[in-house]
């Protein structure tokens, strides 16, 4: 069975490992991102039924209206992946730049949110469907360095929780702490260490399978990728 799966930040990182792991696997993707260039080029790799977009999720209009035009071009998505995020520069929270703590809250938290708020309606009258909330082992836990990021990763355990509460049977929203992987955002934390962890391709072959395996009974839960 093929699905309609919308992800967040697809250009880099797990975003586009995901994309390109769900592509492969059959399935079709709506993606977005905020690099014009990184769009472009996935929208010619990869064209109908897939769809690449410029979106700024911390934006709620342009993400309606992003919504709205793939809605009505196709349908609801089968699956929404929340994976979008940033992350702060590693400093004492008295330190951390005032805009850095903004885009970190307005991007993990509120562009989670703006995403959900425009796609969650077009799913309730179909009964069924998968929301997920990409969280962190900083979600569930806190090192010194990025409290900003703590603060917005523990907020998506929660609001996670609370609207698991609120969707119909049917659909489930889970949080998922998507492991210790190498990206750029794990180089900021991590430095040259973060060489010694998996690939985003790597983690893509298991988190892939996993995600297509996701039902309605796991609504609510926090779950992390094998």
């Amino acid at each position: 069975m093929s699905h309609k799966i919308v992800i967040t930040g697809a250009t880099q990182g797990l975003g586009k490992a995901l994309a390109l792991g769900f592509i492969q696997a059959g399935h079709t993707v709506w993606g977005c991102g905020r690099t014009a260039a990184a769009i472009k080029h996935l929208a010619q790799q990869y064209p109908a039924p897939h769809d690449f977009a410029v979106v700024d999720i911390a934006q709620p209009q342009p993400v309606q209206a992003w919504a709205n035009r793939l809605i009505q071009t196709w349908e609801a998505p089968d699956i929404l992946i929340n994976n979008a995020g940033m992350i702060n520069t590693v400093a004492p929270l008295w330190e951390v730049p005032d805009q850095e703590i903004s885009d970190v809250l307005d991007v993990n938290i509120k562009g989670t949110v703006n995403v959900i708020r425009s796609f969650l309606p077009s799913m309730k009258p179909k009964g069924q469907g998968i929301i997920i909330n990409f969280s962190s082992g900083w979600g569930r836990s806190t090192s010194p360095g990025v409290a900003p990021y703590c603060a917005s990763k523990w907020a998506i355990e929660g609001l996670n929780q609370a609207l698991a509460q609120e969707v119909p049977p049917g659909i489930a929203t889970i949080a998922l702490n998507p492991g210790i992987i190498h990206t750029e955002m794990l180089k900021i934390c991590f430095g040259e260490q973060a060489r010694s962890y998996p690939s985003p391709t790597e983690w893509a072959q298991k988190a892939v399978p996993f995600i297509l395996k996701l039902s309605a009974k796991q609504n609510g839960q926090a779950l992390t990728v094998p």
